[in-house]
């Protein structure tokens, strides 16, 4: 596979281009993306599916900008995905002609089954581990369902059920009832599927929580993996169903949506009833990240390894100067954790965070050593996008923001409190990731001391003095009432 792979995403409402790096086998990251509003389905469905020449010169001015930006970023390899507004137009191949022929694009349109599957594999993949999850796309023409166990993709469904669509047959002429009923109707396709926990992928569902995370002051700015309260989401999208323009920029919907906002929340609202939902997740991802997955992926039938993260592997490979001594802090402080989280009391599910956040701590040395603390905990905040909670991400990154000496900050855990443990457990947790840096800043090759706990006694024994390590060790902050006493041998 090229390193640089172009995708461009061609759906009823927006086109989507995004330009990817590997950066090892599997590792990628994001160097460049657009988008633009070209609606190439506007006025098709008031005129059997056909495409306009107005959007779809629209559409054909945005591929041509798309393509000199890719051709900037010289990727090697571009990807053409078009949905719902292209497979239903009767006259597609004038325009799939028009842009083969002028701009050399071969564009693929993929039918609805392969839509909900790409938009699948993209949050089984990069998304936290999900049981009993019904993924929902909903597009300008069409809408996607996808159920998901772990990391498969168990059923795949489209429904001709869109936000243009809907807005043109039946919210233009008010016509709320007749909405309702062509929804209700094709939902009936989805009986038999059954799901706790709903992902939502698309303009539409991320719209909405993004108005719900700013009005909700949710401490972590990122939409990826957010969990919207579910009683709050249902009683957004009947505010939104009975808002006017003034009352829907009150809401936090942007301007560019209050024309198809109703119908995509007519439709999620349609769904909740349908469905015993609990838990709602906002997907970042969706088409283009799975179009992407289905080429790289493609020897490994459409998943990453086991126990493979894309996200940390990227940041070990751009930011990792020395991974065989991140392995060794990573190595040292989840011993520590084994031998004394009972003594200080820290749930041990929390391991696998620390071992992380001891892995990258040294990530933000790559950009200014003398605040490398600052850059890793902002890169890890910001970089550990996929298969990550916020909880997970925020705590990795704290961890590593406060890994050199001092415990975390009252005024840090006091903005995050709501996605951190209690400060007991994040301050034993910090402790233990100062105290690995410290035992290993005289940056031995391999481990060369052992660590023995008892009686609330750790004893470091080494041959070697560990000068450094004993200095650094004394200018850890210690935890307040710390039961362990600290012995070198």
């Amino acid at each position: 596979m090229a390193k640089r792979v172009a995708v461009i995403d061609i759906g009823s409402n927006s086109a989507r281009m995004v330009i990817y790096e590997k950066t090892s086998r599997f590792a990628f990251h994001i160097l460049h993306e657009a988008k633009s509003r070209v609606r190439i389905s506007q006025n098709a469905y008031q005129n059997g599916g056909n495409l306009q020449e107005v959007p779809m010169q629209r559409a054909y001015d945005a591929l041509e900008d798309f393509l000199c930006i890719i051709a900037s970023f010289k990727a090697r390899k571009t990807l053409c995905v078009a949905t719902s507004a292209l497979r239903d137009a009767p006259n597609k191949g004038e325009f799939l002609q028009r842009v083969k022929s002028g701009l050399g694009l071969a564009i693929k349109v993929i039918d609805g089954e392969r839509e909900a599957y790409l938009g699948a594999i993209a949050c089984a993949n990069l998304l936290p581990q999900q049981q009993n999850a019904l993924s929902i796309d909903i597009g300008g023409g069409s809408t996607e369902f996808s159920l998901i166990h772990n990391k498969d993709i168990l059923s795949k469904i489209s429904l001709n059920l869109g936000t243009v669509r809907l807005k043109e047959l039946f919210f233009d002429f008010n016509n709320i009832d007749g909405a309702k009923k062509l929804v209700d109707a094709e939902l009936e396709k989805l009986d038999g599927l059954d799901a706790a926990r709903l992902i939502g992928i698309g303009g539409t569902f991320r719209a909405i929580s993004y108005a719900i995370q700013t009005n909700s002051n949710h401490p972590l700015e990122k939409l990826h993996a957010y969990t919207p309260n579910y009683k709050e989401f249902e009683l957004f999208l009947e505010k939104i169903l009975d808002a006017d323009e003034d009352g829907l920029k009150k809401l936090g919907i942007k301007n560019s949506r209050f024309d198809v906002i109703k119908p995509g929340a007519l439709i999620l609202l349609r769904v909740l009833k349908r469905f015993k939902i609990k838990e709602l997740i906002t997907s970042g991802v969706g088409v283009r990240e799975g179009a992407f997955l289905a080429d790289l992926l493609r020897s490994s039938k459409d998943k990453f390894p086991a126990n493979y993260n894309p996200s940390v592997r990227y940041l070990l490979d751009a930011h990792i100067d020395d991974l065989s001594h991140a392995n060794l802090l990573a190595k040292v402080t989840k011993e520590l954790f084994d031998l004394t989280c009972e003594t200080l009391k820290i749930e041990k599910k929390y391991r696998y965070e620390l071992g992380l956040a001891a892995k990258l701590c040294m990530s933000g040395s790559t950009i200014h050593f003398y605040s490398y603390n600052k850059h890793s905990y902002e890169l890890i905040e910001d970089a550990l996008e996929f298969g990550f909670t916020h909880e997970q991400i925020v705590l990795i990154a704290t961890l590593a923001r406060f890994s050199k000496r001092k415990l975390p900050s009252s005024s840090h855990i006091e903005r995050f409190e709501a996605l951190l443990p209690e400060a007991n457990q994040l301050n034993a947790l910090s402790y233990l990731l100062s105290l690995s840096v410290a035992l290993l800043s005289h940056r031995p090759r391999n481990v060369d001391f052992t660590l023995h706990f008892e009686n609330n006694v750790l004893e470091i024994v080494s041959k070697k003095s560990l000068y450094l390590a004993r200095e650094s060790v004394e200018k850890v902050e210690a935890l307040k009432n710390n039961p362990i006493k600290i012995s070198f041998l």
